[in-house]
């Protein structure tokens, strides 16, 4: 159930504890022929949304009419005139790696071995604006695989009222966690070491002590997120003898140190996502066990449960807050020249979810598998497949944002903040780039803002490539116009 914020006078103030920022704002007016909504999966008619860069919101959204449009100025740099394009919340990856780039071009393990960090902070940053300019808007990044805590660094210089480099609202999980001898890169020679000369492409812990540590030091050092494999292909030395054990998806931690990091994340306002084939773990649901906030890839999961619909965590301490499911179909696409058998595993179990109506997914390719900027494969891939165009997005606006926000919008807590989003409480002066809402064209939400020229209801996918985006706005700031980049 997708719960609009209840409408409110526009003279309504802000709470007393957030109040409004003040000073003159400076405002934009954008004509859109049609606005996609995706509370209501409609695309509405004739809609002028006023956006402020200064507060980062959206302000007002209206309807216009032929006698509006005759007292337009459309020359007036201050308006925007898409009345010929569709206009939509900007687009959110929610499984993203920028300090990778296509396997096609490099191996995984050579761009973690071999390519430099210098190189690979550049490479971060053009893929950043590459997927700006592709018309998404914010991204959660599951892993610097090798880079340590270069992806905290670039948020900073992607964030704040001056940017230093464009890209994307950027959420973080730093290093993913894993167990001893599991992820790699492996190392060749030595057989019992992690790793290749120190590089790691995951911090290895051990233990449930290991494990809090680990998550405290991953906060404390600024992550959004945390990300644990909970599952892999441990005996992948196995190959030469046996290819079903070195290819197995098994559990890496057990439930107790599971637990230990999704009780100490949650103690301290983070969530979790999980890399996961399976639905089952350990005997458990590995969605409704732990209490993981998404589970990553499972392209071996089960949705035979009577609850499938909805993927739910149900924990004492957390009653009903969702798990979405982000299949990143983009990445096996992409892989599947190689391992052609699992593509087409991975798109019966994407079926057989839509047959059951599994509703709480969020789109994620895990794009630096494939090419950034190429973003969009995954809601390509998924309408391909026989989703419905509207609700696929959905999962790649609204449900982005329900996926990635950070715990301060769950619960009772997060209901009450979201009635007051139109009082314009959510300031970006006052929470910061990533705690105001988006996913939305709403008054008091992010003025995360794109349009397409082509016709998402006749070619979807031509719609959503990144050739069609003719505009960008992030928090209320233009950076793309008329096809062209404008920073």
């Amino acid at each position: 159930m997708h719960i609009r914020p209840p409408a409110t006078q526009q003279s309504e103030q802000p709470t007393a504890s957030r109040p409004r920022a003040r000073g003159l704002e400076h405002t934009m007016k954008i004509y859109a022929g049609k606005l996609y909504d995706p509370y209501t999966l409609e695309l509405l008619p004739r809609r002028v949304i006023t956006t402020s860069a200064e507060s980062g919101l959206v302000l007002d959204v209206e309807t216009y009419d032929a006698a509006d449009e005759a007292s337009v100025d459309f020359a007036d740099p201050a308006v925007v005139d898409l009345r010929e394009a569709t206009v939509l919340p900007g687009f959110v990856d929610a499984h993203i790696h920028l300090f990778l780039h296509a396997y096609s071009e490099v191996s995984w393990e050579d761009q973690v071995t071999k390519q430099s960090a210098p190189e690979r902070i550049v490479r971060a940053t053009l893929h950043a604006r590459r997927t700006l300019m592709a018309g998404y808007t914010a991204v959660r990044d599951l892993g610097t695989e090798g880079m340590d805590d270069a992806d905290i660094q670039l948020r900073r210089l992607m964030s704040g009222p001056s940017p230093m480099i464009p890209g994307p609202r950027y959420f973080c999980s730093n290093r993913a966690l894993t167990t001893t001898n599991t992820y790699g890169p492996k190392n060749k020679t030595h057989f019992n070491r992690d790793g290749v000369e120190g590089v790691t492409g995951a911090e290895v812990v051990d233990g449930e002590v290991e494990c809090i540590k680990a998550v405290r030091r991953q906060i404390g050092g600024g992550a959004d997120w945390i990300k644990v494999y909970a599952d892999y292909r441990p005996r992948s030395r196995m190959v030469d003898v046996s290819t079903p054990a070195a290819q197995a998806d098994i559990a890496t931690f057990n439930r107790r140190e599971l637990d230990a990091i999704v009780a100490t994340a949650h103690q301290l306002g983070v969530k979790v996502a999980a890399h996961s084939a399976h639905w089952n773990m350990n005997g458990t649901a590995i969605a409704s066990g732990p209490g993981f906030h998404t589970v990553e890839h499972g392209y071996d999961m089960l949705f035979d449960r009577p609850d499938a619909k909805h993927l739910r965590v149900y924990r004492g301490d957390m009653p009903g807050i969702k798990t979405y499911w982000v299949p990143t179909l983009a990445a096996y696409y992409s892989m599947s020249k190689a391992s052609p058998a699992k593509w087409e595993h991975c798109k019966r179990v994407f079926k057989h979810a839509l047959d059951r109506g599994v509703e709480d997914i969020a789109c994620g390719g895990d794009t630096g598998v494939f090419n950034h900027g190429e973003n969009a494969l995954e809601m390509k891939l998924m309408v391909q497949l026989g989703a419905d165009w509207r609700k696929v997005l959905r999962w790649g606006t609204l449900n982005g944002w329900h996926c990635i926000r950070s715990m301060a919008w769950e619960g009772e807590e997060g209901t009450d903040r979201l009635a007051g989003v139109k009082s314009l409480s959510e300031d970006v002066r006052l929470v910061g780039d990533n705690e105001v809402p988006f996913g939305a064209v709403e008054r008091g939400f992010a003025a995360d803002i794109i349009a397409t020229s082509g016709d998402l209801e006749k070619d979807f996918e031509n719609a959503v490539d990144s050739s069609a985006i003719l505009f960008v706005m992030k928090g209320g700031r233009v950076y793309k116009r008329d096809g062209k980049e404008v920073v």
